[in-house]
């Protein structure tokens, strides 16, 4: 299949780090999540022929991957932006003017929640409690958190993401961590390659 062979859709790179990955669980489809993850740093959200390549690395339909990854509101199977915001209106957040804020920040980027930019440089969202109520109202660009934010604050964040300033805090949608895994709990690669092996032999699986 092409993902075997990394000439499909899915760079070299990222097929090689997903076979990394299958070597970590002793199942080829308890992998599924991390490597769409993975796949979904490539382009920002889940192409129709990374899933199908998903499903050629793990064992599965590309219907059972596009399952999994239509559940999961961090994975994306249609484009977003570069950066997604994700403005909390959670009670915390609501009693101190998160929707005050929200307004504001569709006014700044011209378009209303769950819309993309033009540019297709920000997308917006209105989201949940994301757990950092001490600094409310908050906000998430990319997943990393942003607290205390004001309209001027906002438009100053918007500013630096535009201008590259924060490339080092907060990468463009889809890369999640920028530290790469060296096996589960620091363990070597020979010794879960050799346990895993030996769980396959024992329980007669492949």
């Amino acid at each position: 299949m092409t993902a075997a062979t990394g000439s499909g859709h899915l760079s070299q790179e990222i097929v090689t780090r997903a076979r990394e990955l299958l070597e970590l669980y002793p199942h080829r489809r308890s992998a599924l999540i991390p490597i769409c993850h993975l796949a979904q740093e490539q382009d920002g959200w889940l192409r129709p022929e990374a899933i199908d390549e998903i499903a050629a690395l793990v064992g599965l339909s590309p219907a059972e991957v596009l399952g999994t990854a239509t559940f999961y509101d961090m994975l994306h199977t249609e484009p977003v932006g570069a950066y997604v915001i994700s403005v909390c209106t959670n009670i915390a957040c609501m009693l101190r003017g998160a929707y005050e804020l929200l307004d504001h920040v569709e006014h700044t980027l011209g378009v209303r929640s769950g819309a993309t930019t033009a540019d297709g440089m920000f997308t917006l969202e209105e989201t949940e409690c994301i757990a950092d109520c001490g600094r409310a109202p908050c906000l998430a660009v990319n997943h990393r958190f942003v607290g205390d934010v004001t309209p001027e604050s906002f438009d100053s964040l918007v500013g630096a993401l535009r201008a590259g300033e924060l490339a080092d805090d907060i990468p463009r949608h889809g890369t999640l961590l920028r530290v790469r895994r060296q096996g589960g709990l620091r363990v070597d690669d020979d010794t879960i390659r050799t346990e895993r092996a030996a769980a396959a032999t024992a329980t007669g699986s492949t």
